[in-house]
């Protein structure tokens, strides 16, 4: 079995794809199961904002859909939910 070295930093973890502080913040929203009018209510932004998070994070992460970005988020320790 291979053993993968996983940084501890949030910082280098969010290097490892790029993302943004916003873009973090909005995935652990969506991984608490809060739908984009409900995340734009908690931080003030319009649901078109935090789609816009969410579809850019999905690309960056290289995932499918917005729960395979939360499900690869959480495996590679960038969010907790």
């Amino acid at each position: 079995m291979r053993l993968i070295r996983r940084s501890g930093s949030r910082r280098a973890r969010e290097r490892r794809y790029f993302l943004s502080l916003r873009e973090i913040e909005v995935l652990e929203w969506v991984g608490r199961g809060k739908p984009a009018r409900e995340i734009g209510e908690i931080l003030g932004i319009t649901k078109r904002t935090i789609d816009a998070h969410v579809v850019s994070a999905v690309r960056k992460i290289g995932a499918v859909n917005r729960t395979n970005a939360v499900a690869i988020a959480v495996r590679d320790r960038i969010i907790n939910v």
